[in-house]
């Protein structure tokens, strides 16, 4: 799945509304939250990355990092029609990109977006 711009949440009033309504599960590295709208055409995906994560640098990187696991796994997400946000936690710019998707993929999986694959590779168990 390729991430084109309309699938890019921009404004403040949708990532409030993902954060008051949604639920999130926090890991070691990634907060991810999600909710349901069924008035959208498409998935939105967004990305907050704040200055306690690192320098710009270290935050553009993780936003690539994000960018690549949403375009890897995002056809496998369970219903197209949501918003999903992902906040890199303090301590997510030392973490490996493999340590990363392990992290996302597990918080995926405990918000119901992912359902579990034993066989699939990087799929924590």
């Amino acid at each position: 799945m390729r991430l084109p711009r309309k699938h890019s949440m921009t404004t403040r009033a949708e990532f409030s509304r993902v954060r008051k309504d949604g639920r999130a599960k926090a890991g070691r590295f990634v907060v991810l939250s999600t909710l349901e709208s069924p008035e959208l055409p498409h998935l939105m995906v967004g990305f907050i990355t704040t200055r306690r994560v690192g320098k710009a640098h270290d935050r553009n990187r993780l936003r690539r990092c994000f960018r690549a696991l949403v375009q890897k796994h995002g056809e496998s997400l369970a219903g197209p029609k949501r918003y999903l946000v992902t906040i890199p936690r303090p301590g997510a710019s030392e973490a490996s990109f493999e340590e990363l998707e392990k992290d996302w993929l597990k918080q995926a999986q405990r918000l119901g977006l992912i359902s579990r694959k034993s066989d699939e590779p990087g799929v924590p168990n």
